[in-house]
């Protein structure tokens, strides 16, 4: 069977118009996996994972609101909003069920669509992510980026950005990793990455919703990730029942960047020990 191409689209969907890329299984009543970029990111840092998934596996990497090719909409931001984005676009492309693969923010994301809508997720894979709220301090260092931004736009700020999301060996040997990361920033308007970060600054806390997360949920870590701290994903791991907790080798925060291929075939274990379809 030839495998089906990556195909991007755009839906409307309330008040804002959706970009996605699509790679369609070619059989009927396959897995779907939702791919939730972070921030300040979009869809594109997910194309090499559409690229792997198996011909009997659907793939969609969206863009979220304000990021990529969506639009932003009222523009007020929110990770509770994403998620009722994220809502309405599975009701409007009638899934059914979906496993959510989300990194950093995306995680965020899929946390609280578990919470809002669990009946429509099969799966969760969480990576570089964690279920707290921000304390003062990192509050603090959001609005502190605001400012920077404002003061100084996006350039120094993507400049900076790059060091803190990649591991050493990415840094010293992956250029494309590092042109792609930079130029979703850049690519991204002001207004929005400031709007997210007020999003991320008071997203709200989904800690004691972990318990109830009763779906195979794979959580993955780069091992030199300098923002997601490992003791916080390892809590994840004891709160969440039958979890699991990987730790890819030099790679920091955007393993399924760095790391490729080893991220690709956790992924695609996970979907075929864990997923199955009538």
């Amino acid at each position: 069977m030839k495998k089906h191409s990556i195909k991007t689209h755009k839906i409307r969907i309330g008040d804002i118009s959706i970009a996605y890329h699509l790679k369609e299984s070619v059989v009927s009543n396959s897995p779907v996996i939702l791919f939730l970029h972070g921030f300040p990111f979009n869809k594109n840092m997910w194309r090499p994972q559409l690229e792997a998934l198996d011909d009997n596996i659907t793939g969609i990497a969206v863009d979220i609101r304000g990021h990529g090719l969506s639009t932003a909409g009222h523009g007020f931001f929110s990770i509770d909003c994403f998620a009722k984005d994220l809502l309405a676009f599975i009701k409007k492309l009638n899934i059914e069920k979906a496993i959510l693969c989300g990194i950093s923010m995306g995680g965020y994301i899929a946390l609280r669509a578990q919470e809002l809508f669990p009946e429509y997720i099969s799966g969760l894979i969480l990576c570089d992510t964690h279920s707290k709220a921000d304390n003062n301090l990192m509050k603090v260092k959001r609005f502190d980026s605001i400012q920077a931004l404002l003061l100084h736009g996006r350039r120094p700020f993507a400049m900076g950005f790059v060091q803190n999301v990649f591991g050493q060996k990415t840094l010293r040997e992956s250029s494309s990793a590092i042109d792609l990361i930079k130029s979703s920033i850049r690519r991204n308007n002001l207004n929005n990455i400031c709007s997210t970060l007020l999003a991320l600054a008071s997203r709200t806390d989904t800690t004691d919703t972990l318990q109830h997360i009763d779906v195979p949920t794979l959580l993955i870590r780069g091992a030199e990730d300098k923002i997601t701290a490992k003791a916080d994903m390892q809590e994840m791991e004891k709160k969440i029942k039958n979890a699991v907790y990987i730790e890819i080798n030099e790679a920091g925060h955007l393993p399924n960047l760095e790391a490729t291929d080893e991220f690709n075939k956790l992924v695609q274990n996970f979907i075929q020990e864990n997923i199955t379809t009538d």
